[in-house]
């Protein structure tokens, strides 16, 4: 029988996403294994973590300096006048390393799907684009914004329910799609670098 410390990380790491029982238990027992000075590196680094990363005010990214903003929405450099929407900071990253998109982004926190529905930033989304001026400053407004959502069924569903809510506020920016050249059911964080961004030049 495991001992109570053991459970309890066991059940702590199984909450972490595609994280199950097993793969937890594994976790556990190479830290119950690990040297003391890895261990308390690690703890520091989980400490950190938690101390130092922040969450940037227009897109939700996590950052880690002293400015308001993340080094993509201060950068002066990047194009204000696009925005593209993407579920979660994995797909961020992604297209930011195929260096072929140079705008803003919005991170929504997920997809529509029966269970999130209700957690996806909506009322967010709609303030940045309405008058994005209110957090970054000189912002010009948006002429074209991209729903860079996954290729699958989920991404999918956010990507209408995205349509429709600007078709309600309404919205006059232009509204692109990721082209079709990501396989159905993948995610963008696993698409290699030439693939999304061939669906980022294609986009329409």
């Amino acid at each position: 029988m495991l001992s109570s410390s053991i459970q309890k990380l066991i059940e702590l790491f199984s909450k972490f996403p595609t994280i199950g029982p097993r793969t937890a238990s594994r976790f556990v027992f190479y830290l119950i294994k690990l040297p003391q000075e890895n261990f308390d590196e690690l703890i520091k680094s989980i400490f950190d973590l938690r101390k130092n990363i922040k969450t940037c005010p227009f897109c939700f990214d996590h950052f880690e300096n002293s400015d308001t903003l993340c080094p993509i929405c201060s950068n002066p450099s990047r194009n204000r006048k696009l925005l593209s929407i993407v579920e979660k900071e994995s797909d961020l990253i992604a297209i930011e390393n195929t260096k072929k998109y140079n705008g803003l982004y919005f991170i929504l926190n997920g997809n529509v799907s029966a269970l999130r529905k209700n957690d996806i930033r909506v009322e967010e989304l709609e303030k940045r684009i309405k008058k994005p001026s209110d957090i970054i400053s000189n912002a010009p407004g948006f002429e074209e914004i991209i729903i860079a959502t996954n290729p699958t069924p989920e991404g999918e569903s956010t990507a209408l329910f995205l349509e429709r809510k600007f078709k309600e506020m309404p919205l006059t920016t232009k509204v692109t799609r990721l082209a079709r050249g990501l396989p159905m059911g993948g995610e963008l964080e696993y698409a290699d670098d030439e693939t999304l961004g061939s669906a980022l030049e294609g986009r329409k």
